[in-house]
């Protein structure tokens, strides 16, 4: 009775669970492949269980060793650079309007960054696009 409580506890600890994290240091910007992955002895609610979640992300943060990797460490591999100029398309209704525009943060396709309208200077927020377009609604 007492070994089968203990494995209970064993099994109910945190501390026991493993989550992802990285096999060697990666730098911010890579791509993270399934060489770079393994398995830790630790557990945080905002990692990954399974690497292949992670495979073909990119890392928003330099990773090390022994520390799960978390949700706001990767992204989506980067489409928008911070500070290019990018086409910045307007569409409202069958009107679509495209002027260039800096990035003003970097972004992966889908995700929302912030543009300056070069033309008339004001800031907006848009989405990427794979081709590095940002749409604006």
């Amino acid at each position: 009775m007492i070994r089968a409580a203990l494995l209970l506890a064993l099994l109910a600890d945190p501390a026991a669970a493993q989550s992802v994290t990285v096999v060697h240091p990666v730098r911010a910007g890579a791509m993270l492949s399934s060489d770079d992955l393994a398995f830790g002895e630790v557990e945080n609610a905002d990692g990954f269980a399974d690497p292949r979640d992670l495979i073909g992300m990119e890392a928003r943060v330099n990773l090390y060793p022994g520390r799960p990797v978390l949700v706001r460490d990767v992204g989506l591999p980067t489409v928008v650079e911070r500070n290019a100029v990018v086409p910045l398309v307007f569409r409202r209704g069958g009107l679509v309007i495209t002027l260039e525009g800096r990035a003003l943060g970097r972004a992966g396709e889908g995700e929302a960054v912030r543009v300056m309208n070069l033309s008339s200077r004001s800031t907006v927020t848009g989405v990427a696009t794979a081709t590095g377009a940002v749409v604006v609604n």
